[in-house]
Formats: structure tokens, sequence, C-alpha cells
């Protein structure tokens, strides 16, 4: 065999979209406006500071790498202020400016450029950076302020039956920036459906899948699995990155029931009360395998044995 004939050309998925990555950068940034507003309204000037530097932190992290690897920089193009944002929003509103800054520099430097930027990643970058958080720091990260400045425990870490509905939906408990207020994440996420820049598979297999299985397991029920915890956050803003989930209408559904079964798993019989930073994270590393076998085969593809 000639060791030098290595390369193959298949035919492969080519994926086009109308809209700038720019587009549609700001077009989620938009989308996360009332949760954005929630946080503050909420939580005041503490979450205000919190979003504000970790989204600078971001920018400016991304400016350092492409600088220092030479190649043009691209923080305008609003990838930066967007990981920095969601960052932000799964942070709990009393943690202290330097880990904030820290979680950024990490999203951006091992959850992005080290893979070589921008479409190249693996992971989602925002939960690579409040991961890197909560194995450093679990005392800050699972430490809540309720909405008026009392230390309390997130509808999750206690009692379902303490907790009503209503406030879960409106965001009056305990918990990250983000989380809270469900009504904003699902306005949010309703605006990203309407443009068409998420698949709905996702949301819907991973919410339906948490909706179904919470019927049968856990405490609470289903509609306080669905409201409590970071799960609309997740489900609509993260989940749903195109760079990190599956390019096949089956694969997103693979990913999205998965990400659910994860959950629900965590939640009911791990030993931490939130898990959809880790279904997450867990389902972008077999987004390659599903891939692999969702993908139909298209005319003049090649294939290449062992």
């Amino acid at each position: 065999m000639n060791s030098k004939a290595r390369l193959r050309v298949s035919s492969g998925p080519h994926i086009r979209s109308k809209e700038s990555i720019s587009n549609i950068m700001y077009s989620v940034v938009l989308a996360l406006l009332p949760a954005t507003l929630a946080a503050v309204y909420y939580f005041g000037i503490q979450a205000l500071i919190l979003i504000i530097t970790c989204s600078v932190t971001a920018i400016i992290t991304e400016w350092c790498f492409q600088k220092a690897r030479g190649i043009p920089a691209t923080i305008i193009d609003g990838s930066a202020l967007l990981t920095g944002l969601l960052l932000a929003l799964t942070l709990p509103p009393q943690l202290p400016i330097w880990m904030a800054i820290l979680g950024s520099i990490i999203a951006i430097a091992l959850g992005k450029q080290v893979f070589g930027g921008l479409g190249y990643n693996f992971f989602n970058p925002a939960l690579v950076g409040r991961a890197f958080l909560l194995a450093s720091f679990p005392v800050a990260m699972t430490t809540w302020k309720m909405v008026d400045v009392t230390s309390s425990a997130t509808p999750l870490g206690g009692d379902p039956n303490m907790i009503a509905i209503k406030d879960l939906f409106l965001g009056r408990v305990a918990g990250s920036l983000g989380e809270t207020s469900a009504a904003a994440i699902i306005l949010g996420g309703l605006y990203l459906l309407y443009k068409g820049y998420i698949d709905w598979r996702i949301p819907v297999g991973y919410l339906g899948t948490v909706a179904l299985l919470t019927t049968f397991v856990g405490k609470g029920g289903p509609i306080f699995h669905l409201l409590a915890g970071g799960l609309m956050l997740g489900a609509f803003f993260m989940a749903t990155d195109m760079v990190t989930t599956p390019v096949t209408k089956k694969g997103r559904w693979i990913f999205g029931i998965g990400c659910g079964i994860l959950l629900v798993i965590i939640r009911v019989y791990g030993g931490l009360p939130e898990g959809v930073l880790y279904s997450i994270l867990l389902m972008n590393m077999f987004v390659p395998i599903i891939d692999k076998y969702t993908l139909p085969r298209a005319f003049g593809e090649v294939k290449i044995n062992g």
C-alpha cells in the first residue's frame, strides 16, 4: 500500500446558513436579555457586576489568545461575549469577582481556544468554565442568596413541597443568576426557536425526557423538575450550541434524550442536586459517535476500513 495515499475525500455534511456568525451570536445574546434583566431585578448590582465582569474578561481573553497565535482578532463576532454572559448566568450572585474572572479565562482558554477557536471546540465553553469553578471552589459555587439577600438552599437542594410553582416560574427563589426565572428563559428560548437558530428537537427531547422520567421517580413531580435549577437555561441555550451538538435530526433527538436521562439520574440518584452541567458535557463527548452512526451514507462516500 502506498503510504502517501492517506488522504481520502468523502462527502460530508456541509452546513450552510444565510445568517452570519455575528448575527446568530448577537441574536442569542438578545434572547438572553430577559434572563439578564430578571437577574439584575432579583439580585441587584451584584448580578450586574458579575455579568459585566464575565463578559469583558471573556472578550479580553479571546483577544489575547488570538494575538498570541498571530491570527486576526474576531472578538466583534459576539462569540466571546456570549460565552461570558452564559457563564455569568450559571454563577451564584455573591460569587467573588476574582473567581468569576478566573472562570471566564478558563472558559475561553480551555473550553475554546485550546481546541483552535470557534467551531473546533468539543465542549460548551461556558460549561467548561462553570465545571472548573465548581470543582475548584465548591463552597462558593453552592452558597446561595435568596432575592431578599438571606441565605437559602436552592429548590433542588431543599424540600420541593415548600416551593411554590409560581415562584419557580417567575424567579423568586434562590439559585444562579440565570436559573431562577424560568419564564425569562422560556421567552428567550421561544425567540430562538422562532428565528430558527436552534433545533427544537434538542430542547423537546431534553425537557420531554425529564418530564416523563420524573413522573415516576424523584420528588416534586415533573413540573417542579422542569422549572427548578438550570434545566431551562441548559435546554434552550447550552444543549443547543451549534458547534457541540450533532448535525443530524436523529442525532439531535438522541442528544436531547440522553441529556434528559443523565440529568434525572444525577438529580435523583447522584450526590449532587443539579445535573444540567454534567448531562450536557457528558453528551458533548458522544457527539462524534452520534454523528458517525446517524449520518446518512451519501453517494460517492468512501468507507475507510480499520
